[in-house]
């Protein structure tokens, strides 16, 4: 239960950034501010931990950070910047059906029946809550925000098969360098195409300051905790709480009024990820965690019988 909790934190951050990179960044500069917030929420983590990459991780940390960081992050301000974020929301919610594809070749766990229903309701619940209230529908938007949902599915679930390895540190060392190599990749390009940084308001700043700290920072620490406990499906359907945040967002923020359709759509989702949350700790267990544990108890099991068979012996 601990682990679906830290988890949350990533989908409830991530819920109010939408509004936020809608309402309060500049429109007309998507790399820079993807660069923007990648690299201080990365040299943040960096200072914390105190660890550089190693072997592997060198070359692991760059597609990472190209995958769930670099691409990833433009693509989401791109959509933020020419969708509602209902629209926006309800295309994301797809990615809990998206990284359980994505997670049976790469770390070979099969979907259970509850998590692919748990992602089917939940998708339902969150076009009850959103469509029919947007306005009109940007299609490069829908594009952009499609594609970041199958380049961050594919970069999660390939940061959860890596992070296995005990060279790839702690979560904030690993996330750290993710998102590090995500903004110096992010910052030159930035530079080449948009040219000189977009003026920056106190509102901005504080809006920048959300986004890499909380949103970023914070966020990614939780989710890639989750992904090193959880698995993967469970992951995704607890990222269902992004859009349920943003209605609720919208209630306290804009006074609007929760509808009857809405409350149905809320109560789907939360009973989508309900099915995904797994009951004990044996299913939150790893193949290689669960391997590690058989072979501690059947070493312990040798010990207690070699043990016994000392004490009966008349020697």
């Amino acid at each position: 239960m601990r682990g679906v909790a830290l988890t949350a934190v990533a989908p409830v951050a991530w819920g109010a950034n939408y509004f936020v990179t809608h309402e309060f960044l500049p429109a007309d500069h998507p790399l820079y501010g993807a660069a923007l917030r990648a690299l201080p929420a990365g040299l943040v983590l960096l200072a914390l931990s105190r660890q550089r990459p190693h072997g592997a991780w060198w070359g692991r940390s760059a597609v990472l950070g190209l995958l769930n960081v670099g691409v990833f992050f433009f693509l989401v301000f791109t959509a933020s910047q020419l969708l509602p974020t209902s629209v926006a929301s309800t295309v994301m919610a797809v990615s809990p059906l998206i990284m359980m594809l994505a997670a049976w070749p790469l770390v070979a766990e099969r979907p259970s029946m509850a998590h692919l229903a748990g992602a089917v309701i939940g998708l339902g619940g969150v076009c009850l809550m959103l469509l029919g209230s947007a306005g009109a529908i940007s299609v490069p938007g829908v594009l952009a925000s499609a594609a970041a949902v199958l380049v961050s599915s594919v970069g999660h679930v390939l940061a959860k098969r890596w992070n296995t390895s005990a060279a790839g540190g702690g979560v904030l060392a690993s996330t750290a360098w993710q998102l590090t190599a995500g903004g110096l990749l992010l910052l030159p390009v930035a530079v080449a195409v948009e040219g000189a940084p977009p003026p920056v308001s106190p509102s901005s700043l504080l809006a920048f300051c959300y986004v890499g700290l909380v949103a970023t920072a914070l966020a990614f620490a939780a989710w890639f905790a989750g992904l090193r406990r959880l698995p993967a499906g469970t992951v995704g359907l607890i990222g269902l709480l992004n859009p349920v945040t943003g209605v609720l967002l919208g209630t306290v923020v804009a006074g609007e009024v929760l509808t009857g359709r809405q409350l149905c759509g809320l109560a789907l989702v939360l009973g989508g990820v309900a099915l995904g949350r797994p009951p004990g700790q044996s299913r939150c267990a790893s193949r290689p965690e669960r391997a590690a544990c058989g072979r501690t108890l059947r070493r312990i099991g040798v010990l207690r019988t070699t043990r016994v068979a000392r004490k009966q012996s008349p020697c």
